[in-house]
């Protein structure tokens, strides 16, 4: 099973780049996280930003791997504790598929990427910057990959 995080941003500070690489190469191989860079939807002070929303939502949707279960990163979604997320990873696992997280751009994900979605997850109830976001997941992941390891990195 591997977990492709497709997200809108390229060309990121070399920090995100070593922290979220730094995480994803602690996943063995059979669990492994892949990125794949969506380029953002132009934008200009004239332009409509819903324009740019769909643009980036329909390169999102193009980039999951079927048949995956895609799981969209929204701040209207559910929070998760890490031992939740342990728990959703054993029944991903279980389950076979590969797993598509979807992190949208500036301006959030489009309405479709939302559809497509089977399940909708909030990080946290703060507005994190999107760099961000790629070395939180990498980490909670790995996280939650341990603690169904029983290895000692999570400790409560």
């Amino acid at each position: 099973m591997h977990i492709h995080l497709i997200a809108v941003g390229q060309k990121m500070p070399a920090w995100v780049k070593q922290g979220y690489e730094e995480y994803a190469k602690r996943l063995p191989q059979s669990f492994s996280l892949k990125l794949t860079e969506i380029a953002p939807g132009q934008r200009s002070k004239r332009s409509d930003p819903r324009r740019a929303i769909e643009e980036e939502g329909a390169k999102i949707i193009n980039a999951i791997p079927a048949p995956a279960h895609v799981i969209a990163l929204d701040e209207g979604g559910k929070q998760w504790t890490t031992l939740h997320l342990a728990e959703q990873m054993q029944g991903w696992m279980q389950d076979g598929r590969d797993i598509a997280l979807l992190v949208g751009g500036a301006d959030g994900l489009s309405h479709g990427c939302k559809q497509r979605a089977e399940q909708r997850w909030a990080l946290s109830k703060l507005t994190l910057p999107h760099p961000l976001v790629r070395v939180l997941l990498a980490e909670q992941l790995y996280r939650a990959w341990s603690v169904t390891q029983g290895h000692p990195y999570h400790r409560e």
